[in-house]
């Protein structure tokens, strides 16, 4: 599969997707395996260790996360 170009996209938008979609996960588990939830998360966090968050803890990544 071609790579996505997500810089098409608002960071700002990206997040509240991402979060609007992960809220979801236990009325929707499937989401959590889907290709299009993996790469968004691949290039949220891309995003944020730019922006020297670890988004391996989890409050570093949840507070970036919630800053639009």
């Amino acid at each position: 599969m071609a790579e996505f170009d997500w810089s098409q996209y608002a960071l700002s938008e990206l997040k509240l997707v991402y979060t609007t979609l992960h809220a979801q996960l236990t009325l929707q588990p499937e989401l959590m395996d889907s290709q299009l939830m993996e790469d968004l998360q691949a290039h949220l966090q891309q995003a944020a260790k730019a922006d020297g968050v670890d988004a391996s803890t989890h409050s570093q990544w949840a507070a970036w996360l919630n800053d639009r």
